[in-house]
């Protein structure tokens, strides 16, 4: 099977050649290992059945902004990196701004649909994105096979504390 062309990622078969053709510099490669990432993370929230009450569906969002198993906390991981490296890499930035806006529209989706007033809603979503990265660094350094349950109930309580519905 030959190896893609364009923007398609190459196979880890492929020559480094064609790697470097594909991505041509190190924040080439960032870019899209953080887009990667961010990309999942869209996906599986959009596979979350719309039509599920309003609770049992926000609650299914901010579980999947969790690092609760193995892929998740290589996505935060990947993150956390990237995000670090783009503070001082220009060609980075952007990335990271797309996501951190991203991850802000998810918290205010959230937030319209469990009643949240639009004019608290930015302010609120700003506390809920900082509660969301404050337990995914707990949850991540979790001991290999601890329970992560606890942020969920973290959430949960917030969630309850902020919803109008």
């Amino acid at each position: 099977m030959a190896c893609p062309s364009g923007t398609s990622p190459p196979r880890p078969d492929c020559p480094p050649s064609t790697v470097r053709y594909a991505f041509p510099t190190q924040a080439s490669v960032r870019e899209h290992a953080i887009a990667s990432v961010f990309d999942r993370t869209r996906e599986r929230i959009e596979a979350i059945p719309a039509d599920l009450p309003p609770r049992e569906w926000v609650r299914a969002v901010l579980v999947e902004l969790l690092p609760l198993d193995d892929e998740r906390v290589i996505e935060l991981d990947v993150y956390l990196a990237l995000g670090n490296a783009a503070l001082t890499d220009v060609e980075l930035r952007p990335t990271l701004d797309r996501v951190v806006v991203e991850m802000r529209e998810w918290c205010e989706r959230v937030l319209g649909v469990i009643g949240v007033p639009e004019a608290d809603r930015e302010y609120e979503a700003c506390r809920l994105h900082a509660l969301l990265d404050g337990l995914a660094m707990h949850v991540a350094r979790l001991a290999p096979g601890e329970s992560g349950d606890w942020a969920i109930d973290v959430l949960d309580r917030h969630v309850d504390g902020v919803a109008r519905i």
